[in-house]
This record gives structure tokens, C-alpha cells and sequence, in this order.
């Protein structure tokens, strides 16, 4: 993994730090696991806007992802690791011994000719996929299942991973990126290893127009708004704006939304970091 800074040869390129994207091997997606991926541009089904600052963008095609690993003792062998359009992480096209083709996310380190398989008798190996009953205490994973047979829902995006922190009787206790400590079924299923792409962070944009190459249109700052359209609206001149809150006035920064009713409170042992 690198990232690049370009020469200043336009005021876009200025500050624009770039993937090396050394890891991916081709730029030809698998034509038999793209699908269509018509985007809504924030319009509900009457055309009006419910999302604000969304539309625009290039075109995508979506790359139909394996998150369940379920075809389980069938080695396949990593063909390619790739850009997917859709996510930070790479991806990568495996090929089964069965002949089938599916995307997998790409673990940090995964490579060109490896072979990862799924199954509980398994090596904990980067890329291969087991229960959490199987993984060693202490393991490094990625793409957790919160429920079995429902596929990989946590730590999915790019540099993103947990550690198996203890197992005790029908459940493991998972820390995960957000800092948040919880209890996992040990039946469900975790990729060994982090998740690739791990400099995304690094990136700098450098211009305004790369932000609607992506779909984001230009945002209006809360502060400039009149007070009918922001509670932070209004005043003369620069004024501070108030409390930094949302346009329905839940407050920001450290206000905790977490409804303490929630089925799955008793699950989480200790809360995200504030």
C-alpha cells in the first residue's frame, strides 16, 4: 500500500494525494458479477427531494460481493485484486476448484495466486473465513457476521479490523473499530486478517469537482442559512451560530442518540469511544 503526491502542475493537483494502487493487478471488472446500479440522486419514489446534496456523479456498475463465504472446504485461488467503485476496500476475484468465479472483500497482504477457503477445519490464514468458535483468541479479523448465515455486516471498509478479544460459552466478545466491545454469537462467521486499501485516509481530493465526480453536491454551511431554515441560522454578519447542532436540533459532537431501550444494548459491553 502507497500513496503518491502529485506535482503541482495545476491548483487541483496542489494537494492532491493519490492511491498507488499498488496492490491491484487489472482494471477489467468480471463481466458475469457486475449488476446495474441506478442511483436515486436523494428523490423519494415521487421525485422529491428527501436528501439534500446528493446527485450527479460518474456512472457505476455494482460488483455483487461474496460477504456470506458460505461454499465451505472449496479452496479457490485469488485471480485478480481490483478497484471496486462502491466501497474503500480492493476486491478480489477468486476462482473455485469448482470452477465458479465470485468477489471477495481483499484482506491487507492477500496476493495474486494465493489460495483462501471457508469452513470450521480450516487454517486461521489470512483471507480464509471460519466461525468464532474456531479463531485463535486474539486474531485479528474482519467481515463479521452479527447473526449466522446473515454475511459479513462489520468491519467491511478500508484499513478496517477487529480482535477476538474472549469466547465464553455461546458467545465471543468482539472488539471492534469503533472501540466498541461486544458479544458476538461464536457461530458467526469473521474473515482472518484486516481489511486491505489501509492508506485511504491519506487521500486528499485537492478540488471541489472530484467531490461530484462522487455524487456529493456543494453543501451549505448551517452558519450562513437564515434562522427558518437552521437553528444555527441567522445573525448579523459572521455570528457564531450557536450550539453546533442538527437542522432538526439534535445536538452534535459527543451527544449520544442511542436509543438505551434497544434489544441489542445488553449485547455491548463497553460503549464506543466518545
Amino acid at each position: 500500500m502507497s500513496v503518491r503526491k502529485l506535482k503541482p502542475i495545476t491548483p487541483g493537483q496542489r494537494f492532491r494525494v493519490v492511491n498507488g494502487f499498488d496492490a491491484v493487478t487489472t482494471d477489467k471488472p468480471e463481466k458475469s458479477l457486475l449488476a446495474p446500479n441506478k442511483r436515486s440522486g436523494g428523490r423519494n419514489s415521487q421525485g422529491r427531494m428527501t436528501m439534500r446534496y446528493r446527485g450527479g456523479g460518474h456512472k457505476r456498475k455494482y460488483r455483487i460481493i461474496d460477504f456470506k463465504r458460505d461454499k465451505d472446504g472449496v479452496p479457490a485461488t485469488v485471480a485478480t485484486i481490483e478497484y471496486d467503485p462502491n466501497r474503500t476496500a480492493f476486491i478480489a476475484l477468486v476462482n473455485y476448484q469448482d470452477g465458479e468465479k465470485r468477489y471477495v472483500i481483499a484482506q491487507n497482504g492477500l496476493q495474486v495466486g494465493q489460495n483462501i477457503v471457508s469452513g470450521d477445519k480450516v487454517a486461521p490464514e489470512i483471507g480464509n473465513t471460519m466461525t468464532l468458535a474456531n479463531i485463535p483468541l486474539g486474531t485479528i479479523i474482519s467481515c463479521i457476521e452479527l447473526h449466522p448465515g446473515q454475511g459479513a455486516v462489520m468491519a467491511r471498509s478500508a484499513g478496517a479490523f477487529a480482535q477476538l478479544m474472549a469466547r465464553d460459552g455461546k458467545y465471543a466478545t468482539v472488539k471492534l473499530p469503533s472501540g466498541e466491545t461486544r458479544m458476538v454469537l461464536v457461530s458467526c462467521r469473521a474473515t482472518i486478517g484486516a481489511i486491505s486499501n489501509s492508506d485511504h485516509q491519506l487521500l486528499v481530493s485537492g478540488k471541489a469537482g472530484r467531490s461530484r465526480w462522487l455524487g456529493r453536491r456543494p453543501r451549505t454551511r448551517p452558519v450562513v442559512m437564515n434562522p427558518v431554515d437552521h437553528p444555527m441560522g441567522g445573525g448579523e454578519g459572521k455570528s457564531s451560530g450557536g450550539h453546533p447542532r442538527s437542522r432538526n436540533g439534535i445536538p452534535a459532537k459527543g451527544y449520544r442518540t442511542r436509543s438505551k431501550s434497544k434489544a441489542s444494548n445488553k449485547y455491548i459491553i463497553e460503549r464506543r469511544k466518545k
